[in-house]
């Protein structure tokens, strides 16, 4: 498995960081995990991506980054950037 934090406690630090989500925004990060099904890694890695790409959460980027990585075969980070890559995003290291 990936990382073991809580969404819940991933979007803690976030604001703790000083990246502050609106409450629309929360609820909307949630609504994409229900809706997708998805584990709190791959939600929490799709917010990452997110941000990394739009600089401000973008509901629709989420969605179709979360959509994209929740295939069955996709169990690790390292997976997740790579299917991505192959779309032609290509994460930098921070």
């Amino acid at each position: 498995m990936v990382n073991k934090q809580s969404l819940a406690c991933f979007l803690d630090d976030l604001w703790a960081k000083g990246f502050k989500l609106t409450d629309e925004d929360i609820q909307f990060i949630y609504f994409g995990k229900n809706f997708a099904n998805a584990s709190d890694w791959k939600v929490i890695f799709a917010v990452q991506v997110t941000l990394r790409f739009q600089h401000a959460f973008d509901g629709s980027f989420y969605l179709s980054v979360l959509d994209f990585i929740k295939e069955d075969n996709v169990h690790t980070k390292k997976q997740a950037e790579e299917l991505l890559a192959n779309k032609g995003l290509q994460l930098q290291p921070h």
